[in-house]
């Protein structure tokens, strides 16, 4: 059935529900299963199709199914820029209560990028830079946001991506990562121990309502980022993970 609509120009949202599902299809459908999820009409979605693939933004395989276009990259690169400018005075409030480097990740694909960062002041500092690519299974962001996503979706891209070990803790069995991600969202937020760099600890909280799938961390060595520290840190950032929750869809400043 069709996505519930709220005014507007009709076909416009209609166009963008079909991207919408494109991108819920793993990037890649055939009209009858956009048909099938949509409840469009076939005629319907084809001529909305055929002016998507003619701007750009879906284009069509030579086995005739349809995938998101490369028009969208630039569309969201930009969105993800602005979204991190957005953050970054929350993530600076972050870094002054807790001390440590505050950073923001959205899920892009297969693959967690950091769009936004706030280093420690600290002179040892983390080295995720803005813009890094990093597989979710590794990360805590990664896990943070899968725990949000149905559990065949999180198998699906885990059987696309693989569970390549970055250090001898990140953990490399697909169904051992699903069965955490109960306990990931049933608890609000997810840990990295030294899963991705050695030496490294990290707590990451997913943020509900954004977007696109996102989630916040504080990541820091373990020498500081202690299991005592840790009962400081945890309420601040599901404290600035909530704030930015509850303003992503109308950004205002903190």
């Amino acid at each position: 059935m069709a996505r519930a609509s709220t005014g507007g120009v009709q076909s416009l949202q209609r166009a963008f529900d079909l991207l919408e599902r494109l991108a819920d299809a793993g990037g890649e459908a055939s009209l009858s299963e956009l048909a099938a999820t949509s409840g469009l009409p076939l005629p319907t979605i084809h001529r909305l199709i055929r002016t998507l693939v003619t701007l750009g933004y879906v284009r069509q395989n030579s086995n005739r199914r349809y995938t998101l276009g490369s028009r969208l990259i630039r569309l969201g690169e930009s969105a993800s820029r602005q979204f991190g400018t957005w953050a970054r005075p929350f993530l600076a409030q972050l870094v002054d209560q807790v001390e440590e480097t505050a950073n923001l990740a959205v899920l892009d694909g297969d693959e967690v990028v950091y769009v936004a960062q706030v280093p420690s002041r600290h002179s040892m500092r983390m080295f995720t830079e803005v813009g890094r690519r990093l597989l979710p299974h590794g990360t805590g962001v990664g896990k943070a946001m899968l725990s949000q996503l149905p559990r065949d979706e999180v198998r699906a891209l885990l059987a696309r991506t693989g569970l390549p070990a970055y250090t001898p803790n990140t953990i490399t069995d697909a169904e051992e990562l699903v069965a955490s991600l109960d306990r990931i969202a049933a608890q609000g937020y997810a840990l990295d121990e030294s899963e991705q760099e050695l030496g490294v600890r990290c707590v990451a909280v997913p943020l509900h309502g954004a977007p696109t799938l996102a989630a916040v961390s504080v990541s820091g060595p373990d020498s500081r980022l202690t299991k005592e520290s840790l009962a400081r840190i945890i309420p601040a950032v599901l404290a600035v993970a909530n704030r930015l929750s509850a303003q992503s869809t109308h950004p205002t400043t903190p």
